[in-house]
C-alpha cells in the first residue's frame, strides 16, 4: 500500500534529526492540539451537567447521555481510525476529523433540547475520535527513533492532561460565561488546527484500493459490539446491572456481536481492524497496562470532584482550582520522564509510576469530611507525576517495537484499551459507591440507635441548641441523618482509594514478568 511504503520507509530508514521537515513538525504540533481538544471534551462537561440540564430542560436520567453518547461514539471510531488513515491518508483523515469535530461543537452550543444535544455530542465524539489514535501513530511513523522520546512525552502529556483539566476548564467557563462556551471554545482552535494540518502534513498517501472488498459486516459488528458494551458499562451501575432488563438485552447483544466480530476479524481476508499486533508480546502487555492506566486516569478525575462536591460542598470553579495541582505536576514531571525514558529501561520507569500512583491512593485512605487543599496536595502531586511515569513508557512499550506498517492499526487498539479501561473503571467505581454506601449507611444507622444512652445524650444536646437558635426542637433527627450520610460517603471514598491503591500495587508486582523491550530503530546497548 502506498501509505505504508512512505511512512514505513521513512521510519525504517531512521533519518537524521536534521532531515525532519519543519512543516511536518508544525503540522504535528497542530495535530497534538487537535487531539487535546478531543480528549478534553470527554470530561469538560463533567462539572457542568446540572447547568446543562437546566439549559436544555433534561431529566436527571437524560442528562448523563451528554457524556455517555460522546464516549460510546468515540470508542467505536478509535479502532476504525487505522483503516481510515490508510484509506484516506493521515492528512485527509485528520483534517476531516478536526473540521467535523468543530462543526459538531458549534451545533452542540446551539442545541435547544436534550435530544439535539445528544445527537450532536454523538457525532462530535465519533468524528473527533479519529484524531486521538492518528496522533499516536504519527508520533512513531513521522519521526526517527532519536526524536521519539521528546515526541512521546508531548503526546503522553496531552493524553493525560486533557481529562485532568477538563473539569477545571469546564467549571471556569460555566461559572464565568455559560455552558454553551464548553463547546464554543473549540471553534477557532478547530479551524486553525484544520488549516495547519492540511497545509503542513504530507507524510503518506491514501490507498483507495482498500475500498475494494471493504468489510461492511465487520464495521456493523464492531459498532454493535463496542456500542452495546460501552452502554452496559456506562449505565450498568446506575440501573442495578442485571436487575434491569435493558442492561441484560444489551449485554447479550454485546456478547453475541463480540464473538462474531472477533471471528470475522480473524477469518476475513481484509479485516476492518487488524488484530495481528496483539501477537506482539510487548504490544499486548502495553495495551493491558494502558487499560489499567485508563482506570486510574479517568477514575481519579471522577472520584475527586465527586468528593469535593458532595462532601466538601465546593462549586465547579473551586473544584477545578483544587484539581489543577495534578495537571501542574504532570506538566512539570513530563520533561524529567522524557529525559529518563531515553536512558532507562521502561520497566524501571513503569515501576516508579505504579509506585507513585499506588502511594497517592494509599495516603488518601484515611480521608475525612474535613480534608481541604493542604491534605489533598500530596496525593495529587504523586498522582500527577505517577501518571506521566506510566503513560510515556507504556506508549513506548506498546508501539515502539512494532514495524511501521503495523503502527496505525495498533495505535487504534492501544487507545481503545485506555478508553475501555476508563469506562470499566468508572463503572466499577459507581458499583463500589452503590454497594459500600448502602453498607456503611446501614452500619452507621445501627450504631446511632436512638435507644442507646450515648446517642440519647447527643440528641438532647443538639436538640437544646436547636431550640435556643430556632425556638423549636424539630430537626434533631435531620441533623443526625445528615451526619450519618456524610460519614457513610467518606467511608465509601476511603474504600475506593484502597481499591485503587491495590490495583496499582498488583500492576507493580507484574513488572518482573515483563521482558525488556528493544525499541525498533533504537540501539540495543545490551543493558538487560
Amino acid at each position: 500500500m502506498t501509505d505504508m511504503t512512505v511512512t514505513g520507509g521513512a521510519a525504517a530508514a531512521s533519518p537524521p534529526d536534521a532531515a525532519i521537515n519543519r512543516r511536518t513538525v508544525i503540522g504535528f504540533v497542530a495535530m497534538v492540539f487537535g487531539m487535546f481538544m478531543a480528549i478534553l471534551d470527554i470530561q469538560i462537561v463533567a462539572s457542568s451537567l446540572s447547568q446543562i440540564q437546566s439549559g436544555v430542560a433534561a431529566s436527571a436520567d437524560e442528562i448523563v447521555w451528554v457524556q455517555t453518547s460522546y464516549l460510546i461514539a468515540e470508542v467505536v471510531m478509535i479502532p476504525l481510525s487505522g483503516f481510515l488513515s490508510r484509506l484516506l491518508s493521515t492528512r485527509v483523515l485528520f483534517t476531516a476529523s478536526a473540521l467535523g469535530f468543530t462543526l459538531m461543537s458549534f451545533l452542540c452550543a446551539q442545541s435547544g433540547s436534550i435530544g439535539e444535544l445528544v445527537l450532536w455530542r454523538t457525532l462530535q465524539g465519533f468524528i473527533g475520535g479519529a484524531m486521538i489514535p492518528t496522533v499516536f501513530a504519527t508520533s512513531f511513523t513521522a519521526f526517527p527513533p532519536a526524536r521519539r522520546a521528546v515526541v512521546t512525552v508531548v503526546v503522553g502529556l496531552v493524553a493525560t492532561l486533557g481529562p485532568t483539566i477538563g473539569p477545571t476548564l469546564g467549571g471556569y467557563l460555566t461559572e464565568q460565561f455559560s455552558w454553551h462556551w464548553l463547546f464554543l471554545i473549540n471553534l477557532l482552535p478547530g479551524l486553525v488546527v484544520s488549516a495547519v494540518v492540511w497545509n503542513c502534513i504530507d507524510i503518506d498517501k491514501g490507498d483507495r484500493s482498500l475500498l475494494s472488498g471493504i468489510d461492511l459486516i465487520g464495521i456493523v459488528l464492531l459498532a454493535t459490539f463496542l456500542g452495546s458494551l460501552e452502554y452496559v458499562i456506562e449505565e450498568g451501575a446506575r440501573n442495578q446491572w442485571f436487575e434491569d432488563e435493558e442492561i441484560v438485552r444489551f449485554s447479550i447483544l454485546a456478547g453475541v456481536a463480540g464473538v462474531l466480530f472477533f471471528w470475522r476479524m480473524l477469518t476475513y481476508r481484509r479485516p476492518i481492524v487488524d488484530l495481528s499486533a496483539l501477537r506482539d508480546r510487548n504490544f499486548a502487555i502495553g495495551s493491558l497496562y494502558g487499560f489499567i492506566i485508563g482506570i486510574g486516569l479517568y477514575g481519579s478525575v471522577y472520584m475527586l470532584p465527586l468528593y469535593l462536591g458532595q462532601i466538601r460542598g465546593l462549586n465547579a470553579q473551586q473544584i477545578g482550582a483544587t484539581m489543577v495541582v495534578t495537571g501542574l505536576c504532570q506538566f512539570l514531571s513530563s520533561p524529567i520522564v522524557g529525559k529518563l525514558s531515553a536512558k532507562m529501561d521502561v520497566r524501571k520507569l513503569l515501576a516508579i509510576g505504579f509506585f507513585l500512583l499506588a502511594a497517592s491512593f494509599y495516603i488518601s485512605v484515611p480521608v475525612t469530611a474535613d480534608w481541604q487543599f493542604n491534605e489533598l496536595l500530596l496525593p495529587q502531586m504523586l498522582r500527577g507525576a505517577g501518571l506521566m511515569f506510566c503513560i510515556i513508557p507504556i506508549t513506548t512499550l506498546a508501539l515502539g517495537t512494532l514495524p511501521p506498517q503495523a503502527v496505525k492499526n495498533a495505535s487504534g487498539l492501544f487507545n481503545l484499551m485506555r478508553n475501555l479501561g476508563g469506562a470499566f473503571g468508572l463503572a466499577g467505581i459507581n458499583t463500589v459507591i452503590t454497594e459500600r454506601l448502602a453498607l456503611h449507611t446501614r452500619v452507621l444507622y445501627d450504631w446511632v440507635d436512638p435507644t442507646r444512652p450515648v446517642v440519647q445524650g447527643w440528641m438532647e444536646q443538639v436538640g437544646n441548641r436547636l431550640t435556643v437558635s430556632t425556638g423549636n426542637d424539630a430537626g434533631t433527627l435531620a441533623v443526625l441523618s445528615g451526619i450519618v450520610q456524610k460519614q457513610a460517603y467518606v467511608m465509601t471514598f476511603s474504600d475506593l482509594f484502597l481499591v485503587m491503591a491495590l490495583l496499582f500495587t498488583l500492576a507493580l508486582l507484574t513488572l518482573p514478568f515483563v521482558k525488556r523491550p528493544v525499541l525498533r530503530g533504537a540501539p540495543d546497548t545490551g543493558a538487560h
